[in-house]
């Protein structure tokens, strides 16, 4: 996705520094740019011209991901803020805080995990003449992700105890991918208890069971 703005200063250095800023960049060396109008000093500061530059970058795909969260949540009229950071593995991440933005949550995360979804579609699609590396979007709401990551580790262990404690195979509720693997990871820290998921699609549920070989 291209930017251009039109920007203003006392000299051109100084209007590519705004233009980066406005822009979202961290260097000016990412930005291209044309100079409009040439700086003019004036006598004794009478009739001084500003220089004035037309300036441009192609932002990469979080840039997308963002604009369609921002968009997203204006049209469902959340008050909140948005803000975008680098995650601790590389990906991008994305941070809806204040006002409402709680009810962009759901149930166990599912809106959240949709905006999310739609997120990485933004920061990926495929634009003519324009190469983009795959870029990793997360959405987090409030803390969100974090909470209920404690909050599935806590169960993992509670049911784990409670299969090693009555000698049975316990069935969780459906969970997306990413809390499966919470669960799993947990799990394993556990002696004498394993997973495995079962079902299909949207459907598929952990199942812990006494590992017999432990």
């Amino acid at each position: 996705m291209k930017k251009e703005i039109v920007m203003s200063a006392k000299t051109v250095e100084e209007a590519l520094e705004l233009a980066a800023k406005e822009l979202g960049v961290d260097s000016v060396e990412k930005i291209e740019y044309t100079v409009l109008e040439e700086p003019k000093k004036g006598l004794f500061g009478i009739g001084a011209v500003p220089a004035k530059i037309s300036a441009s970058c192609v932002c990469g795909g979080e840039a997308d991901a963002l604009a369609l969260v921002e968009e997203l949540i204006a049209n469902m009229n959340v008050e909140a803020t948005v803000s975008m950071s680098d995650g601790e593995s590389g990906e991008k991440k994305i941070v809806i805080e204040g006002g409402n933005a709680a009810i962009l949550i759901g149930h166990h995360g599912e809106t959240l995990d949709a905006l999310q979804y739609l997120a990485n579609l933004a920061a990926n699609k495929k634009v003519a003449g324009e190469k983009r590396e795959y870029v990793k979007i997360t959405v987090d709401v409030e803390g969100y992700r974090a909470k209920r990551e404690e909050t599935l580790r806590a169960l993992a262990r509670r049911m784990a105890d409670k299969v090693l404690k009555y000698k049975k195979s316990v069935m969780l509720e459906p969970m997306n991918p990413y809390e499966r693997r919470i669960i799993h990871s947990e799990v394993q820290k556990i002696e004498g208890v394993s997973t495995n998921s079962i079902g299909s699609d949207g459907n598929r549920k952990v199942v812990m069971y006494l590992d017999a070989k432990k």
